[in-house]
């Protein structure tokens, strides 16, 4: 089955975050403050998905107050940060939402995110991935990560399971 097939069963969908939701790159002030940068239009596009009924949140290998911010601010239905083993992490996180992981879409950009994007139903790789996760996946985006990727991921999601235009009737009023 294609990427477009599964999409119509995803109930979930389960984002990295270092390179999937910012550019990848991590900055470090004066004290102890760690920057990163999220794309708003990325984020608006996770409302309308869980405005949409679909469950999203956060998957990473580190654990960061500027994840767990971006998190509260987007209203995310889960966060997992610290998941050395994203795998066991991924099957946790089904267990706990109730999920089967053939109903949850995985975007990652790393060979760490490899045994996740193999068992969700849904695997998809940032324009920037590394190679091996490009070649593992069905689909790639256009978009790199931090630069409209999820969005990209939301928009096609959204129209496949057929709730893209009701969602964008209150835009268009």
């Amino acid at each position: 089955m294609s990427w477009s097939d599964n999409a119509v069963r995803v109930r979930a969908v389960v984002l990295d975050v270092d390179g999937v939701m910012t550019d990848g790159r991590v900055g470090y002030g004066g004290g102890q403050d760690e920057v990163k940068f999220f794309d708003v239009r990325d984020g608006h596009a996770i409302k309308m998905l869980r405005r949409a009924g679909i469950r999203v949140g956060m998957l990473s290998g580190r654990s960061s107050p500027a994840n767990r911010r971006c998190a509260e601010e987007l209203g995310l239905d889960f966060v997992l940060e610290g998941a050395k083993d994203k795998l066991a992490a991924f099957e946790r996180l089904c267990l706990d939402q109730g999920l089967d992981p053939s109903e949850c879409l995985y975007m990652g950009d790393d060979v760490v995110d490899l045994p996740v994007l193999r068992r969700a139903g849904v695997g998809v790789a940032v324009a920037d991935a590394v190679e091996e996760v490009r070649e593992s996946v069905e689909w790639v985006t256009a978009s790199r990560g931090g630069a409209g990727a999820v969005r990209e991921v939301a928009v096609a999601l959204l129209k496949r399971q057929g709730r893209w235009d009701e969602l964008m009737s209150r835009y268009l009023r």
